[in-house]
């Protein structure tokens, strides 16, 4: 475990060199790339609580992280339009304080979540996946149809939303903003998993019907874990609309959901920061072999067939040499 923790550590300060060579030799862009990479490690930690320590193979992770996404995006939009949401029975207005529009992403997304939930946890295996899937599809395809927030072509928020003290344009400061809600959904993880809910859901992994011997309601506590992690998802997704300024149903799509998924296999499913490695190790390949071929996802592809038949524990397990019998 020790070494795993070192090469946590290495990975977080490898990150924040990044970032800190960015500023220092003036170059935005890796800063961008740096908080990219720190909000899709976030929708990954999301979506791992639920397929680590889980076993939930949710393909439509991709749903909650646009929900979230379009929360922001529309809260901005109507306050920078000076346009209320709503005029009965009283007048509500948009926002651009984070403060108020992450605690709204993460209850809408939680709420989708719930209703998701609660009718795809009651199957397994691929009737799960295509159910979650098929969910994700829907809500990608309402939002295609959505003329007032812009349909297929988007909609575009020219300011980021703005936390007290800080200027959010500045590339640093928002990456730091970031940083902190990585850091607090991995702690805030790592502590639920080694409580007892965190336990149980383990135990509902491996035998669910051991769990509901002894008391415990597998359902209730899958559907937990899976708002849970939908209402994490949803708070990255309106951080990556904050990043890009724009919001569209490709952040709803299949592809999303799939690229998430890589993100947590890639890094190590069940492993606390396996999320960031995949997600680093997905930027760096697109960035490098992106410019040099369009089939870059070839060699993507390649290196995750390398990790799941050589390291189950993915790259943190193999390079950290430590395998864990799930």
């Amino acid at each position: 475990m020790i070494k795993e923790f070192w090469l946590n550590a290495a990975c977080v300060a490898l990150l924040l060199a990044v970032v800190l060579a960015g500023a220092i030799f003036d170059e935005p862009y890796y800063i961008t790339l740096a908080t990219k990479v720190t909000i899709l490690a976030m929708a990954g930690v999301g979506l791992n609580l639920a397929l680590g320590y889980g076993g939930l193979i949710s393909f439509g992770h991709a749903a909650f992280f646009g929900i979230g996404g379009y929360a922001a995006g529309i809260l901005a939009s109507h306050a920078l339009n000076y346009e209320p949401l709503a005029t009965w029975p009283i007048e509500i207005g948009g926002t651009t304080q984070m403060l108020v529009i992450w605690p709204v992403a993460a209850i809408v997304s939680a709420v989708f979540a719930a209703v998701i939930g609660a009718f795809s946890l009651r199957t397994s295996g691929v009737y799960f996946i295509m159910i979650t899937l098929a969910f994700a599809q829907m809500i990608y395809y309402f939002a295609i149809s959505w003329p007032s927030y812009g349909g297929e072509d988007g909609l575009s928020v020219y300011l980021r939303s703005e936390f007290p003290g800080l200027n959010t344009m500045n590339g640093a400061s928002f990456f730091a903003i970031c940083f902190v809600w990585l850091m607090a959904v991995v702690w805030g993880s790592s502590r639920m998993v080694n409580a007892g809910f965190g336990l149980a859901l383990q135990a509902t992994k491996q035998n669910a019907e051991r769990v509901e011997a002894v008391g415990i309601a597998p359902f209730r506590i899958r559907l937990t874990a899976f708002i849970i992690s939908g209402a994490i998802t949803g708070v990255a997704g309106a951080l990556y609309v904050d990043l890009n300024r724009f919001v569209s149903p490709s952040m709803l799509s299949w592809h999303t959901s799939g690229e998430i998924m890589v993100f947590v296999i890639l890094g190590g499913v069940a492993r606390l920061f396996g999320p960031l490695v995949g997600a680093a190790l997905f930027i760096v390949l697109e960035q490098s072999l992106g410019g040099i071929t369009e089939n870059w996802q070839f060699w993507l592809g390649a290196i995750l067939i390398v990790v799941v038949l050589f390291g189950r524990g993915g790259a943190i397990g193999l390079l950290a040499k430590e395998v864990r019998h799930d």
